[in-house]
């Protein structure tokens, strides 16, 4: 009994974690503050490019979701990778995962500090950032169900705040609501220099920043070991992927462009902080700033959670030290967890001696990360269908629609990205850091010779 206890997670998640969960991971720091740099690439056409990013985050879904259903277990898409592309595979994506999590917390602890001078504008910014680890560290140390309740109230936030600026805009728009009763209308969308003021290549430029956007929605997968009814509540997740982006991104963002002229959102703020202040509510920017905090919160405790779920995976697969597989009296990987709240401290001392460069690097590197691992999940779905007989792809719970040309056109649609992210300067630092990242692991993997270990590294 003992060995049960020290290796296996608590299914501690219910269905309400779950579905609020998958929706606050991908609404974060990249939609409430990223959105600002992505629309003065591509103008009011950025909603072009979310429904494009949208789809192919759809698909990489119902990939990961084919096989999560049939296999729910813990560290899920580098356990795909080792049994279908085999244990190199593996080993690279459990620890490039756990790298673009450690990578994104650091924006995010950089976002809180920033947030808090709103309100306490002569403390220092490192302050913060590490008050905000310290915070989301504990949280996570305590229990899974302490992880999913905190995670549930800061997306509850996020969700009600988009949800009202979307009523209240469309009020606005519509019949005039707090422009005296004259409506808005929708024509910033193209008289401010057209639908698309800089061509296709402005949708182009943006891709990196919108796709950082959805950084974290492969959450799900993780969650899968500790998950009560995988069956259920991951496909309910994963179905609803795609409204939810509409509706969130893709609304908002319409509501925004239509209100407020996409050449007027200027500096580095919120264009949600300018919206609700167009609309003349009392305390807009405090009440948005306080949202933003929260989004910027959950996505650390999200990425705290993930990045010590990777480093439990890994010692299990003895590809990382073993004492990160232990687990504590209240079902958590507690030594994994500390491990990465320990690899965050260097964000606090980037924090502390770059503070204004280290945004647009890390969400080019986080970008880079989140391709590999999703281009990962697409390969790994289509040598897993490629395993199976006809008897048993029809017996499948949950199955990729249009396959194989689904996974493959999304599969051409990242690699794109790619190639645009080498194209442009702003983010070529990401397929320096990214491919080096990968070149250590690799000499490690052959250094410590786990290249001999037999498939499976138990």
């Amino acid at each position: 009994m003992k060995k049960k206890h020290t290796e296996e997670l608590h299914r501690g998640l219910e269905e309400r974690h779950i579905t609020l969960m998958s929706l606050g991971a991908a609404i974060g720091v990249g939609l409430f503050l990223g959105s600002t740099s992505a629309i003065k690439m591509a103008g009011p056409a950025i909603l072009i490019a979310y429904v494009l990013a949208g789809a192919g985050m759809f698909i990489i879904m119902r990939a990961l979701g084919e096989m999560a259903i049939q296999n729910p277990v813990a560290g899920s898409f580098s356990r795909y990778a080792r049994d279908y592309l085999g244990p190199m595979a593996g080993y690279l994506t459990g620890w490039n995962y756990w790298f673009l999590w450690i990578i994104t917390c650091m924006a995010e602890i950089t976002a809180v500090g920033v947030y808090m001078q709103f309100w306490f504008p002569d403390t220092q910014q490192w302050l913060w950032a590490l008050a905000a680890l310290i915070m989301m560290g504990a949280v996570n140390l305590i229990a899974v169900k302490a992880y999913g309740e905190l995670e549930f109230w800061f997306a509850l936030i996020k969700i009600i705040t988009i949800v009202l600026m979307i009523v209240v805009g469309l009020g606005m728009i519509i019949f005039g609501l707090g422009n005296g009763g004259v409506p808005v209308g929708i024509s910033n969308l193209w008289s401010h220099g057209g639908f698309l003021p800089n061509g296709i290549t402005g949708i182009l430029m943006s891709m990196q920043m919108v796709l950082f956007a959805f950084l974290g929605i492969e959450m799900i997968g993780v969650t899968a070991g500790e998950v009560k009814n995988p069956e259920k509540s991951l496909a309910k997740a994963i179905d609803t992927v795609f409204w939810r982006i509409l509706i969130f991104y893709v609304g908002a963002l319409f509501v925004i462009l239509s209100i407020y002229p996409w050449n007027g959102l200027e500096g580095k703020g919120s264009p949600f902080v300018l919206t609700f202040d167009r609309l003349g509510i009392p305390y807009a920017a405090g009440i948005i700033n306080f949202v933003v905090l929260t989004a910027a919160l959950s996505s650390c405790n999200s990425g705290i959670f993930s990045t010590g779920r990777m480093l439990f995976n890994l010692a299990q697969q003895k590809e990382a030290p073993q004492p990160f597989k232990k687990i504590s009296k209240t079902g958590v990987p507690n030594i994994a967890i500390l491990a990465s709240v320990g690899a965050l401290l260097i964000g606090v001392t980037l924090n502390y001696i770059v503070p204004d460069k280290v945004f647009q690097w890390v969400t080019s590197i986080g970008t880079f990360g989140a391709i590999w691992t999703w281009a990962i999940i697409l390969l790994s779905q289509i040598r897993y269908r490629k395993k199976l007989n006809a008897d048993q792809v029809r017996s499948l719970k949950y199955k990729m629609p249009l396959f194989p040309f689904s996974s493959y056109v999304t599969l051409a649609f990242l690699m794109g990205v790619v190639g645009l992210m080498a194209y442009f300067p702003e983010t070529r630092i990401a397929l320096i850091v990214g491919p080096v990242w990968y070149l250590i692991l690799i000499i490690f993997y052959f250094v410590k010779g786990l290249h001999k270990r037999p498939h499976g590294g138990s």
